[in-house]
């Protein structure tokens, strides 16, 4: 599982000219399911994710996690996190997870998130505009299998 969480002070996603999902202060988690991907990915990606210590405490040292700083998490589901561009010039994506797998994850991994914080989401498998503020900026690349 890869990940891309960026401090934001606010994040939307349209599809279709709707609003779908929107946040303020908080996360914006762009996040690509791998192929084998199990539980235990998920779980160590979310315990990083709302975990991540990059947050300003009043010494203005990122020294807080989204949970301390009592922020907002939006997700949205991306495979291209998993394209491999090291060989010719489009990427490939097999180890991306096929869609059923990627989307019965992801909906688990919003369900665990939704838990602990307020999440907002995309539209899985739908065309979205995404637009937001990075706060910092601040943006964190995460990978389950520790690749990076």
């Amino acid at each position: 599982m890869r990940a891309v969480v960026q401090r934001v002070s606010e994040a939307e996603v349209k599809v279709d000219g709707k609003i779908v999902g929107k946040i303020s202060d908080g996360l914006m988690v762009l996040l690509g399911v791998q192929k084998d991907d199990t539980e235990k990915d998920l779980d160590w990606m979310l315990e990083k994710i709302l975990n991540l210590r990059i947050f300003e405490d009043e010494t203005g040292k990122m020294n807080l996690s989204l949970l301390e700083k009592g922020g907002q998490l939006m997700l949205v589901s991306q495979f291209t996190l998993l394209g491999d561009a090291r060989k010719g010039r489009r990427p490939s994506f097999t180890e991306a997870a096929p869609p059923d797998k990627a989307k019965e994850i992801f909906d688990r991994f919003v369900k665990k998130a939704s838990e602990r914080v307020h999440v907002e989401t995309g539209v899985f498998q739908a065309h979205m505009l995404v637009s937001l503020t990075n706060d910092g900026p601040v943006t964190i690349l995460l990978d389950s299998r520790k690749q990076f």
